[in-house]
């Protein structure tokens, strides 16, 4: 009965949203309704005793990250705004990396359940989760509208270079949260695997991300972000960014 009342709950809400907006706007409410139904999953499984409750931690801070991509993009930069915002069709290599990781908290809770009950480091791996988001809205809200998903290769009329806040501590505080949320939430699941996967995909793209993004920041601003470049750290494990030959 609990099945079958969710099934219809689901489509009943999907129905209705289909009839009250517009096929432009009904693909953003059916993304937005999803990720409130997952997080609400979440807290369910994190408010009772089961085995899963670490996993409805993850649920939360999952549906809650793609969810605060779309808003604060909403909010600061809304003429860069799509469906792409909410992050959830990244690429094929996140939702792989996504897939894997649940394969694996599902395969190590049947062999090894006591692995999966480790609060300690649940509990460290939320944090991760928290302080990495955080950082990442941050940098999202200080940078205003020159925030985009995308590295832009032209420079708009109110582009400028923002040195200021958490962008006075890292040059790219927004890679850096989200490389340590990634992290979090395996070492919330206490995926062993996944976390050092996570680590060094994660590292792997984030090198490549920053070395594009700062010969296009180079172009667009010259010696003044060369200066800033070297003041700051990019605030990521060994990448220095681009390196210029003299």
């Amino acid at each position: 009965r609990g099945r079958l009342a969710l099934a219809l709950h689901v489509a009943g809400v999907n129905a209705a949203l289909l009839l009250l907006y517009p096929r432009p706007l009904y693909k953003i409410a059916v993304r937005a309704c999803f990720l409130g139904f997952a997080f609400g999953c979440g807290v369910l499984l994190s408010a009772g005793r089961s085995a899963w409750r670490h996993f409805g931690w993850y649920m939360c801070s999952l549906s809650l990250f793609h969810y605060s991509e779309y808003l604060v993009t909403a909010i600061n930069n809304p003429r860069s705004l799509s469906l792409d915002s909410f992050l959830l069709n990244h690429s094929f290599e996140y939702n792989l990396a996504a897939l894997s990781s649940w394969v694996e908290f599902t395969l190590e809770k049947v062999l090894f359940p006591e692995l999966k009950q480790i609060t300690w480091l649940s509990t460290v791996g939320l944090l991760m989760v928290i302080v990495g988001d955080c950082l990442r809205k941050a940098a999202m809200l200080t940078a205003g509208s020159n925030f985009n998903h995308i590295v832009q290769n032209e420079k708009s009329d109110t582009h400028t270079l923002v040195t200021s806040g958490v962008y006075g501590w890292f040059r790219h505080p927004s890679y850096v949260g989200w490389f340590y949320w990634s992290i979090g939430t395996q070492v919330l699941l206490c995926n062993p695997i996944c976390v050092v996967g996570y680590a060094l995909a994660s590292w792997r793209f984030f090198r490549e991300r920053i070395e594009e993004e700062e010969i296009t920041l180079i172009h667009f601003f010259g010696e003044e972000y060369l200066e800033y470049k070297r003041k700051v750290p990019s605030g990521l494990p060994f990448i220095k960014g681009v390196k210029l030959e003299l």
